[in-house]
């Protein structure tokens, strides 16, 4: 729930990508990201067909032959991922690309902004151009599986839009870095880390006016589908929540996916709740109410800011890690890569590669507290229909058994995968507990709503 995947392990975007861009009901893609949506076909249920009593996330065979090879093949995605960006860092050391980026910046203007102007640009297009045969790879992956259907013209100008965005927002990071290295060559890392999240938090409002309508077309709700706006209204009304229908927005995801998903993003103003197209087209009225009792939790739980706090404190140690061990690294190969101390533009793949390995070791830390906050969304989803949706628990195992079938989501993940990559529970837990969940027999009462 991120902004996009963090690519080589971009310093200044890692405490984007960590910073959840917004929570969702989807259950976990490779590299710890949102999966996209599989496609539809005649195997997955319509709305009218897709209230059949559930007991157990199953796939008949074929699905779930799919649904397993998929899921190894993101497994080992992932892993391949992580090295090969490693590997692309250490490349541009060895072959000392970055201190000729260093040297043409530093002819091009004696002023520091734009010396940056001209490194942080060419280093970061780079990297992406040598990473991009992995990205091409990914998405012939989904393309393989019948996941996405966008061609490959919408897709590639998709990734140049995202490229631009980032080369943006690092050529920021990466002067303000630098400044505040060589006035504070000790505290540095804290400082940085002082002034990025503040940035940071300010891109998380903007995301949702600025970049997401750059990828996908937004409408509101209340336009689209009435009746579902009034059920979703009386759902927020019961959790006490200030969405308005105003705030409610389709999203137009078939044009590049027909798959399932709803979520929310933004904070104040920008605060919104998103259905794509294709999920009020494959569930029905009370199932897309507990998706969005789901994302609704995220809000009234405070999940964004907690994440935000979560993350940033862990990112901070990282910061200090790296602060620690750069210099150690330096003074043992920064002569053979010609690079001639931190203060340099040159050292800047240093820190991205000790960032991307310590990212990686601390994923599972991550993922684990992301799996905490979407299952207390889902008892929160459930808590909240309770009364409102006959049978809610029922009504929430066929959402989550639908999303499984539409979106390949595998019955038995490998455990390592899980732990080091899943940042929502698997479907065949959300299933279980849903189906379980029931304070109300003994005459309880949820922890969440009252």
């Amino acid at each position: 729930m991120t902004m996009r995947r963090i690519g080589a392990g971009f310093l200044f975007l890692a405490m984007l990508a960590y910073c959840p861009r917004g929570m969702c009901i989807q259950s976990a893609g490779p590299n710890g990201q949102q999966q996209t949506p599989a496609t539809q076909s005649s195997e997955v249920p319509n709305a009218t067909e897709n209230s059949q009593k559930v007991t157990a996330y199953t796939l008949p065979p074929d699905l779930y032959k799919k649904a397993r090879e998929r899921s190894r093949i993101n497994f080992h995605l992932a892993l391949i991922g992580f090295i090969y960006g490693l590997v692309v860092l250490l490349l541009l050391l060895r072959w000392q690309i970055s201190p000729a980026y260093r040297t043409w910046a530093e002819k091009a203007s004696g002023r520091r902004f734009l010396q940056a102007l001209v490194f942080a640009p060419l280093l970061l297009l780079t990297i992406a151009v040598l990473t991009l045969p992995l990205d091409i790879y990914s998405q012939s992956v989904e393309k393989r599986f019948g996941i996405s259907v966008q061609s490959w013209g919408s897709w590639s100008w998709d990734w140049v839009k995202a490229q631009i965005i980032a080369l943006i927002i690092g050529t920021v990071f990466v002067w303000l870095l630098y400044i505040v290295i060589r006035r504070s060559p000790r505290r540095w890392w804290f400082y940085f880390w002082l002034i990025a999240m503040p940035i940071g938090i300010l891109i998380f409002f903007l995301t949702p006016w600025v970049i997401d309508p750059l990828f996908h077309k937004f409408e509101p709700l209340q336009q689209k589908d009435p009746a579902l706006t009034a059920a979703l209204e009386q759902m927020e009304q019961r959790a006490g929540e200030n969405i308005p229908p105003e705030r409610m927005f389709w999203m137009g995801a078939g044009e590049k996916t027909t798959g399932l998903n709803a979520y929310v993003t933004g904070i104040g103003s920008s605060k919104r709740i998103v259905v794509w197209d294709t999920t009020i087209a494959k569930m029905n009225t009370p199932q897309i109410v507990f998706v969005a009792g789901h994302e609704t939790g995220h809000y009234v739980l405070q999940h964004i800011p907690k994440g935000v706090t979560f993350f940033a404190v862990l990112l901070l140690v990282l910061f200090y890690i790296g602060y620690r061990l750069i210099g150690l690294v330096l003074a043992r190969w920064g002569g053979a890569w010609d690079i001639r101390g931190l203060d340099d533009w040159a050292s800047l793949p240093v820190l991205m590669f000790l960032l991307s390995l310590f990212l990686f070791i601390t994923n599972p830390i991550g993922s684990a507290f992301s799996r905490h906050l979407e299952h207390q969304a889902d008892q929160y989803g459930l808590e909240v229909t309770h009364g409102l949706t006959p049978n809610s628990g029922q009504i929430a195992a066929q959402a989550f058994q639908i999303l499984g079938e539409v979106n390949l989501a595998d019955p038995k993940p490998n455990p390592v995968h899980v732990v080091l990559f899943y940042d929502h529970p698997p479907v065949s837990d959300r299933v279980r507990f849903s189906l379980e969940y029931d304070p109300w027999s003994k005459g309880g009462q949820g922890q969440f709503v009252k």
